[in-house]
């Protein structure tokens, strides 16, 4: 095959959505690739070679991400209902495209904005401003 008439590969589902989630959680704790790269002994473009699903992440690296953003490495799979045996979507969101909501709950916007509620000790407050946007995307809609 010619090297301008090759398909240009395409992640698996499964490794996109666990590359997803490394990246989300390391948002999370607010951790660059660079230091999460460090921590693993990798460069920080593996990491993100890792977080698009370019490149697979092997079962021990895996363990040492999930030990270095401390979650159980279970939690990479949460959500996930893909078929790997049969390659195809069972429901879950692995194998499915990611609605408008999940795109931005994992956007940077969406994790920061998450990050800064949940920063808001006082119910009544974070109510208040649950409010305030709520009636503020009413009006936008409206107008």
């Amino acid at each position: 095959m010619e090297p301008d008439t090759a398909k240009k590969k395409v992640p698996n589902p499964a490794d996109v959505h666990v590359g997803t989630r490394i990246r989300m959680r390391r948002m999370i704790l607010g951790i660059s690739q660079e230091k999460l790269g460090q921590a693993l002994g990798v460069t920080f473009q593996q990491v993100q070679k890792y977080e698009k699903g370019a490149t697979r992440v092997g079962a021990g690296r895996l363990l040492a991400i999930a030990n270095y953003l401390g979650v159980p490495i279970g939690y990479f799979f949460e959500t996930s209902t893909y078929d790997a045996q049969e390659g195809r979507d069972t429901g879950g969101a692995v194998a499915s495209a990611p609605d408008e909501f999940d795109q931005f709950v994992k956007s940077s916007e969406g994790i920061k904005l998450n990050n800064a509620f949940l920063g808001i000790s006082d119910p009544t407050v974070r109510r208040h401003l649950l409010d305030l946007v709520i009636s503020m995307s009413r009006a936008s809609h409206d107008g």
